[in-house]
């Protein structure tokens, strides 16, 4: 398994971890929102890396994308979620391979 593989499960787990209705809502607010700017670095760090492997990450730029919007409560949910599925059903095709 190469880096960008590992870094596409890795940042698909958290985004998952955030996507939980309460608690993920929580984290964020009580960190002042500081777990969206690390996700958006992650973000940034799998994408560059999945460039130079030749393995574009799709979901590494939804991701970029859903740490902006990750702080509208209903709608950061939803964009959590989908980025997760969108990461980790990446990272299990790459597995495979």
């Amino acid at each position: 398994m190469n880096r960008t593989t590992i870094l596409k499960w890795i940042s698909g787990v958290c985004e998952g971890l955030l996507a939980i209705p309460i608690a993920g809502g929580t984290f964020i607010v009580s960190m002042s929102w500081t777990p969206l700017l690390f996700m958006f670095a992650l973000h940034t760090v799998t994408l560059i890396l999945s460039i130079k492997d030749a393995r574009f990450s799709a979901g590494s730029i939804l991701g970029m994308i859903t740490s902006f919007i990750g702080a509208i409560p209903i709608i950061g949910w939803v964009m959590h979620t989908i980025t997760a599925l969108v990461l980790l059903i990446d990272a299990a095709i790459e597995t495979k391979n």
